[in-house]
């Protein structure tokens, strides 16, 4: 079964995620700011209740959580813990009610931290600030049952070998709530499937395949190829990643996202398979509805021919 994943917000219907910056925290006394950012965060709870809620009465087998799900979880001057919120304990419950929802609808939560998360980053203070958000991002993860956190392998920083080693030696860092959960996803300027896939045989860290970034930065891998080793990285359910280029694989810049998906760039040898495919593009959830409806409509089109 494949199962379709939106990711982070809605385009259409009316559940909206809210943040705050630095900025407008500092114009506050700090128990001022914890009590806005005490509301921000159940607004947000509140939010993913509801997003979880429009998966499953839509047939979204997978919804992607906003990496400031709780604003500014880790800054360094404006940051905090749960329980220094006003209302620690009611958003914890909440969250919890999230992963309950879930699980009731046999829904698949995830993270995928934002590009600053780099752990293999020649920069100390930059891989102690990757690490912090991890380790926030899994906390979260534990209330609501998520279990993938997805990151990119960073840079190549001249020597990608190096480069690699040091991605793998930053994994004996984080806690063991966000090893289990840990997954890395090839891009479409550094690193290929080819370059990860060694990584993650020697870590146990899973391959989530991007079939675009593939297309954009190909390696020696078909897709069928990339598909069957990334499969293998895995021991529960595995995820990919879909989508289209705005203006056409013959486009000047094939690695930007179209609103939605052509159904031809589903590969056909995912077809078969018992994943989860998370849904990249700038419609959201409408993108995920009308690819769904497209794949329906192809398979009952390649019944009625088989049929004839």
């Amino acid at each position: 079964m494949i199962r379709l994943g939106l990711c982070c917000m809605f385009r259409d219907e009316p559940i909206k995620f809210v943040t705050t910056t630095a900025t407008a925290m500092s114009k506050m006394q700090r128990p001022a700011a914890l009590e806005k950012l005490s509301q921000l965060c159940l607004h947000n709870s509140d939010s993913l209740l509801a997003a979880l809620q429009f998966c499953a009465d839509n047939g979204i087998g997978c919804f992607r959580v906003n990496s400031q799900i709780l604003p500014i979880k880790t800054h360094p001057t404006f940051g905090y813990q749960v329980d220094e919120l006003p209302e620690g304990d009611e958003i914890i419950r909440r969250f919890k009610a999230c992963g309950r929802l879930a699980a009731k609808h046999k829904l698949r939560t995830c993270f995928h931290p934002d590009q600053f998360v780099v752990l293999n980053s020649p920069r100390p203070d930059v891989v102690e600030k990757s690490i912090l958000e991890l380790e926030y991002q899994a906390e979260v993860a534990d209330w609501i049952q998520a279990d993938v956190i997805n990151i990119h392998g960073g840079g190549a920083y001249g020597d990608k070998p190096k480069a690699l080693g040091d991605f793998a030696r930053s994994l004996d860092r984080l806690s063991a709530r966000v090893r289990s959960r840990l997954t890395v996803e090839n891009d479409d300027k550094t690193y290929t499937p080819a370059d990860l896939l060694p990584i993650c045989k020697s870590t146990g860290v899973p391959l989530v395949y991007d079939v675009h970034h593939h297309r954009c930065l190909p390696d020696e891998l078909s897709v069928e190829q990339a598909t069957y080793y990334a499969l293998k990285t895995w021991i529960r359910e595995p995820m990919f990643h879909l989508s289209s280029p705005i203006e056409g694989w013959s486009g000047p810049k094939p690695e930007r996202h179209h609103d939605f998906i052509d159904v031809t760039d589903f590969p056909e040898c995912w077809n078969p398979l018992d994943v989860t495919v998370e849904v990249e593009a700038k419609a959201k959830e409408l993108a995920v509805l009308k690819l769904k409806a497209d794949r329906e409509q192809q398979k009952s089109a390649q019944s009625v021919d088989h049929k004839a």
